[in-house]
């Protein structure tokens, strides 16, 4: 009846694993792609922002190389164009692979945009129809970019990967992790790095030590953040961009990058009229089994705004297939989903935040470290680490750990195990430590912080 039994919409992580699972278990399948195999992730996301995040970091291991004896010559010259060339070459290896795993799980891939014309049809933009049975969407995100005088002149997260020079001065709006992430990654380049930020605080909905801690760190290392500030408008002019802000006061940049925010990448595809249910945002609204308000139509990733993490896409796609191809019951679980920020220092995050902890689990213990890693002891860096551990008292079960330091995701990893297998705080003190390490701290610390009586 159908030219396939699935056909899917978007080929980021989850739509391709979707896609290769399905077919596995014995589903005839497409995938179309408008752009480039990989999604926001491999294309313009995780892997070329953290490649380079590894760039940006030369320039303090050579700072901090001299104090173990080590002297240079001449100082150490960074090209922008050898980075963004060798980034991009990389990003095609990866592309390359999307395109051979799909040919070896033999899924038909279509290089075109695709949108739905009824429940069971699609159109690609090149004129032809094809048929499923099942339809996923798996589109993901795209950056927000307000209405503001002069807006036309600011590149967002997708732009930004492609900028022919380096910026001497950028400024860049938002303070969530895409922004703090490419403050931390140009001033490690040597830009000058500003953020303007309406609150008071980096990284809303973080645990409150973590954001006190990187303000104090970008601060130290050279990043303006203003504070309680909003642009208005944005003016080209022969030397730079012109930005206004709301107290009436302007400053000259380079390049404006606004991280304000991504939303579900769903306009033009025809979800409206087949009377998907969308979500307030714009998401679209799936139950526990990624299935949409139509019985046909199913969707995994960013597009639904359940936890917006590539592994989290992927680990939707896969129970998705399963679950139509395979026959079985999962539903992929949302809770105690380890996450990294990649600013300087790094964050890792597993569990709530203290403040949402006290909120939902009652009586809680934290435990806290803040230490200068030894490596600084001798590099002079004044890079600090700090750590902390969630405990319910009630059950003793460790329910968050947070932290910001040098390889905080890598350690948070290890962490994250134990926090989402209810391991006890009393079975961390168990574990020997790992000496000399800043890990180690996670099963060295003994004693709660105190509570004052109105819980802060």
């Amino acid at each position: 009846m159908y030219d396939f039994d699935l056909f899917v919409i978007g080929a980021g992580s989850g739509g391709v694993r979707a896609a290769r699972i399905a077919s596995e278990n014995g589903a005839k399948v497409a995938i179309a792609e408008e752009y480039r195999m990989g999604g926001t992730c491999v294309i313009r996301g995780c892997i070329p922002k953290k490649l380079m995040v590894f760039a940006a970091h030369y320039a303090a291991d050579f700072e901090d190389a001299e104090g173990y004896g080590w002297s240079f010559d001449s100082p150490p010259k960074f090209s922008w164009t050898a980075l963004i060339e060798a980034k991009d070459d990389e990003i095609d290896r990866l592309n390359r692979l999307y395109y051979g795993t799909l040919k070896n799980a033999n899924v038909e891939a279509f290089e075109h945009r695709a949108v739905l014309k009824d429940a069971h049809t699609i159109l690609l933009d090149d004129g032809r129809e094809v048929s499923a049975e099942t339809i996923l969407i798996a589109t993901g995100g795209a950056p927000f970019m307000p209405e503001i005088d002069g807006i036309e002149y600011a590149i967002s997260s997708n732009e930004v990967f492609h900028l022919p020079e380096q910026p001497k001065r950028i400024l860049i709006c938002g303070a969530g992790y895409i922004a703090v992430e490419f403050a931390a990654i140009f001033n490690g380049l040597g830009s000058h790095v500003e953020i303007a930020y309406r609150k008071d605080k980096l990284l809303r909905g973080f645990d409150e030590d973590l954001r006190d801690a990187l303000g104090r760190e970008m601060r130290d290392v050279g990043i303006r953040v203003r504070y309680n500030t909003e642009v208005v408008s944005i003016a080209k002019q022969d030397d730079g961009l012109l930005v206004t802000y709301n107290d009436g006061s302007t400053a000259q940049y380079d390049q404006v990058m606004f991280a304000t925010g991504r939303k579900p990448n769903v306009q033009g595809l025809g979800l409206s009229e087949l009377g998907v249910a969308m979500k307030y945002n714009g998401a679209i609204a799936v139950d526990d089994y990624s299935r949409t308000s139509v019985a046909n139509i199913y969707a995994v990733g960013d597009v639904t705004d359940r936890v917006n993490l590539t592994p989290v896409a992927i680990r939707e796609g896969h129970a998705f297939a399963l679950n139509k191809y395979a026959g079985l019951d999962i539903s992929p679980e949302h809770d105690y989903v380890p996450a990294a920020v990649f600013s300087q220092p790094p964050i890792g995050t597993v569990g709530l935040s203290e403040e949402l902890a006290r909120e939902h689990h009652g009586e809680i213990d934290v435990y806290v470290s803040e230490f200068r890693p030894l490596k600084h002891t001798l590099s002079g860096s004044g890079e600090r680490c700090f750590m902390k551990l969630i405990v319910e008292c009630k059950t003793d079960r460790v329910i968050a750990a947070h932290m910001i330091g040098p390889d905080a995701p890598e350690i948070i990893q290890g962490i994250a195990i134990a926090v989402k297998n209810g391991l006890t705080k009393a079975q961390f003190d168990r574990t020997i430590a790992i000496h000399p390490t800043s890990a180690e701290e996670f099963v060295l610390m003994k004693t709660p912080r105190a509570v004052t009586t109105d819980g802060e």
